[in-house]
């Protein structure tokens, strides 16, 4: 399996997780609860193998943290009605920008 896929993969089920901690209200309802230990485990496990298959910690941890952070943003944005202003779009454009710079930046 590609690196790029398993960081793929180790992203969605981060983010997985994240939401469903969320719906787990303080781990008080079981379902949510267990998907958000096995969310994690997978994506650590992942990006572990991501990291073993040769990709730079500072690209793959830069990539599975913004693209985290934007679409956590995002599902929180359009299922949960969180509010959305230009202050959130511009931070979560400088996470992504962050994210472009380091990627150029490790590939001399």
């Amino acid at each position: 399996m590609s690196a790029y896929l398993l960081l793929a993969l180790a992203i969605a089920a981060e983010v997985t997780a994240t939401v469903s901690l969320k719906l787990s209200e303080g781990f008080s309802k079981v379902g949510p609860s267990i998907v958000v230990v096995a969310g994690y485990v997978i994506a650590f496990v992942a990006l572990a193998y991501v990291l073993k298959a040769g990709v730079p910690v500072s690209v793959a941890y830069a990539i599975w943290a913004a693209a985290g952070v934007a679409l956590v943003a995002a599902v929180g944005i359009v299922f949960f009605k969180e509010p959305v202003n230009l202050a959130v779009l511009s931070g979560l454009a400088l996470v992504i920008g962050g994210v472009v710079l380091i990627e150029a930046g490790s590939a001399h």
